[in-house]
Parts: C-alpha cells; sequence; structure tokens
C-alpha cells in the first residue's frame, strides 16, 4: 500500500467514529505501551542507562541536520526499495533484535516475526529471545531473517548458535560488540528487576544442546542466595512456570535454576577483541556485521579484519551514558569506511524524516527496536504491522515531499547543517 492511500484508509475508516488501535504519534505509542505494561516490563524496555541522557540525545542531536526539499519534482511515483545482501528490501528497514519480548506480549517473538514477514522487512533475531529461533523461522516462511550474537564465554555454544542460525535460514550474523556487560540500569535496579533471573529471554540456550550440556558441568562462580520471603517464593513459582518442561518437573529436576546460574555466568564475554572474529569465520559461512561501532578507527578495523558490515549503534543509550549519539558518529563511520562495506545505524530512529536524514548522512538502511515493541505490548502481531506500516508511510511522504523519487537521490547534499 502506497503512502497516500494508507492516509486515506485512517481518513475514512475515521468517519465511521474508528481511530487507529496503534497511536501513529510515537510519543502517544510510547506513552500507551508504557500503561499497558507492567511496571517491571515498562522499565526493562523503556529504561536506559544512568541518567539516560544518551537516550534522550539519540533523539535531539537529529536536530541538528534539517531537510532542504527540492520543488517541481515529478514524485508521482516513488520507490523506497533497496537491496541488501542481494535481497530487495520494501524500505532500506530492519528490525533490531529485542530480547525478552515475552514482557511486552504472549506471541514475543513469534508475533514479531510474522509481522517482518508480512510487511518484507528483515527481522534480526536476539540472541535473549523468549521462543528458540527455530520456531520463529518457521512462523515466519520465506520471510527475511538474521541472528544476534551475544558472544558467550563458550566458543563451542557461539558456534552452535550460529551453525543453528544458518540452519534455520538468517542471512547474517549480527555481533553485537557493546554489550560484554550490563550498562547501569536505574529502572531496572531501583525495581530490583532482571528478567534472565526468572528464565525469561533464555530460549536460544535452554533450546541449545551444547548450553543443556555446559549446565551439568561445576560451576566456578556461585550465585547469592537471597533471603527466603513470599516473593523469594513467587520468583521460584515463576521460575519453574517460565522454564521449558512444566512446573512439577521443574521442580523436581532443578534445571531452571541451573539454567539461570549457567547463562549469567556465560552469557557474555569481557575479554572479546578484534582477533576473535576470526573464529566466526570457520563455523559459518554467513555475512558478519558488528554491532555498535561507534568510532571511525573501528569502523575501519571492521574493514581490515574481513567483516562484511557494521550497524552504527549505541545499543538505545541502554549500556554508556554520555555516549555519542548513533546519527553523530554516522558520518564519521561511514567516511572511515569509504564505501568498502554496507552501513546500517540504529537507536533514535522514530520515523520518516529520521530514516533519510540517516540514508542522507551515508547509512544504507536503518533499524527500529523500541517502537516495534510497544506496537507488539498494544496489540501484538498486528500492533507490530501497524508500527511498521506507518514508518513506512511516513518515509514515502518524507521523500516525495522532499522532491525524492528513489532511495538513491537522497544525498548528503539534501541536508543543512
Amino acid at each position: 500500500m502506497k503512502a497516500p492511500d494508507r492516509q486515506r484508509q485512517i481518513y475514512v475508516t475515521g468517519i465511521s467514529g474508528k481511530k487507529p488501535i496503534i497511536p501513529v504519534s510515537m510519543t502517544e505509542l510510547e506513552a500507551r505501551a508504557k500503561q499497558k505494561m507492567s511496571k517491571e516490563a515498562a522499565g526493562y524496555v523503556i529504561g536506559s542507562a544512568s541518567l539516560e541522557t544518551t537516550a534522550r540525545h539519540n533523539r535531539s542531536a537529529f536536530e541538528k541536520w534539517q531537510i532542504v526539499p527540492n520543488m517541481l519534482v515529478d514524485v508521482s511515483e516513488r520507490d523506497t526499495s533497496i537491496e541488501l545482501l542481494g535481497k530487495k528490501l520494501p524500505a532500506p528497514l530492519l528490525l533490531s533484535p529485542v530480547g525478552v519480548l515475552d514482557l511486552a506480549h504472549k506471541d514475543k517473538d513469534i508475533a514479531v516475526g510474522k509481522a517482518a514477514a508480512n510487511t518484507g522487512i528483515p527481522f534480526i533475531f536476539s540472541n535473549q529471545a523468549s521462543t528458540p529461533m527455530e520456531e520463529v523461522a518457521d512462523a515466519m516462511g520465506d520471510g527475511l531473517r538474521w541472528f544476534q550474537l551475544y558472544w558467550s564465554k563458550s566458543n563451542d555454544l557461539v558456534a552452535s548458535l550460529v551453525q543453528r542460525a544458518e540452519k534455520c535460514g538468517c542471512q547474517a550474523i549480527v555481533v553485537t560488540l557493546d554489550t560484554t556487560m550490563l550498562g547501569w540500569r536505574p529502572q531496572d535496579l531501583d525495581l530490583a528487576y532482571l528478567p534472565f533471573l526468572k528464565a525469561m529471554g533464555i530460549a536460544q540456550y535452554t533450546s541449545d544442546p551444547v548450553f543443556q550440556k555446559i549446565m551439568t558441568q561445576p560451576n566456578d562462580t556461585p550465585s547469592p542466595k537471597p533471603p527466603i520471603t513470599l516473593k523469594t517464593l513467587r520468583h521460584i513459582y515463576q521460575l519453574m512456570s517460565n522454564y521449558p518442561g512444566g512446573f512439577f518437573k521443574n521442580l523436581r529436576s532443578g534445571k531452571p535454576m541451573q539454567a539461570v546460574s549457567t547463562f549469567i555466568n556465560i552469557y557474555s564475554r569481557p575479554s572479546l577483541t578484534w582477533e576473535d572474529l576470526a573464529f566466526l569465520r570457520t563455523v559459518t559461512k554467513l555475512p558478519i556485521f558488528l554491532k555498535g561501532i561507534l568510532h571511525p578507527d573501528d569502523g575501519r578495523k571492521a574493514v581490515d579484519y574481513g567483516v562484511d558490515g557494521v550497524i552504527v549503534s549505541n545499543h538505545g543509550g541502554r549500556q554508556v551514558d554520555g555516549s555519542i549519539s548513533s546519527i553523530e558518529a554516522l558520518p564519521k563511520v561511514v567516511a572511515a569506511i569509504n564505501g568498502q562495506l554496507p552501513v546500517l545505524m540504529d537507536s533514535g530512529i522514530r520515523g520518516g524524516a529520521d530514516m533519510y536524514k540517516a540514508l542522507a548522512l551515508g547509512a544504507k538502511a536503518v533499524c527500529i527496536g523500541r517502537p516495534y515493541v510497544y506496537g507488539l505490548a498494544l496489540g501484538g502481531q498486528q500492533g507490530v504491522e501497524e508500527v511498521i506500516k506507518n514508518i513506512m508511510a511516513d518515509f514515502e511522504l518524507t521523500m516525495g515531499l522532499s522532491g525524492v523519487r528513489t532511495v538513491a537521490e537522497i544525498t548528503e547534499d539534501r541536508l543543512n547543517v
């Protein structure tokens, strides 16, 4: 559906008194989703690092650049499509990996996967998903999907995860570099809440044979034991219920506690270096993207170390408070890479103008995270589809109203600083 047709559909439906179920306004979308989710879920999804200045700056930094429209251009036909990794996409848009989606909706990753497939947008499976990648891939059919990798302390587990991703039809591996440790997140800390401790968001691990084997090995880092209270007992009940296998079976086996303890101990590897990237080439043939690049020197290293692309990202402001915004980092990273690799961008994208500016500054495509989670919280699969369609329509109209007919025409000289 072209953007003017989507507008007309909304307005004509409005004659009967029906307004959009999913708010078009991003501000209202977040506010409504926050009301819908539990306090803990909203804190985890919306919260960012420390004073949350990076998250705010991800948005405000877009104001540095203004679009300069051209008039009297025939924009009656507009083509928003691009080609990425040999696949044609309807728009330069992907869904970023977001973990623990059962915080937002019971249909979790399956709902997002189906929405992505229905709109033709690639979905980057989260390593911290609530549904095993194979189940989401089956639900997506021929839909485009990539896989995000958090590099574990176990290379055997890393190999198993990426080989499973390759087998279930993922087109690329996205190595997230900026979360070797969790950032300081006050909204979660004030609630003393981490969903992984309830066996949420660890489905890629509990479904993995290598992880299951690691679970049986001695753990050299014993977990602290909380005092026994009614809340502790509720936590244990949720833990046993969330883990695959059934409450009573899990209570007898003790596997859920083993899984959580093992996950916390090995999910990330702070000692990871550039030299470790060579290992991935030995275990998968898929293209490798590095997510979390902000410094131009790291862009140059990405080229030198032979990866296939980068994603300029500060993790939505969730890791380093006071970090440079993604949109400000983008031009220098693009210049350093000098066309040798595709550069994608996430963190702060909320509409068509944001997409336009990022593409003008050299991004091949952009990724969204929180917006589609808000749609998921409010309307499941339909909610995610509505958010995607709204952003795509906004982008198409921004192109046309700026005198642009194709994505290739969106160049830096169409911006004013």
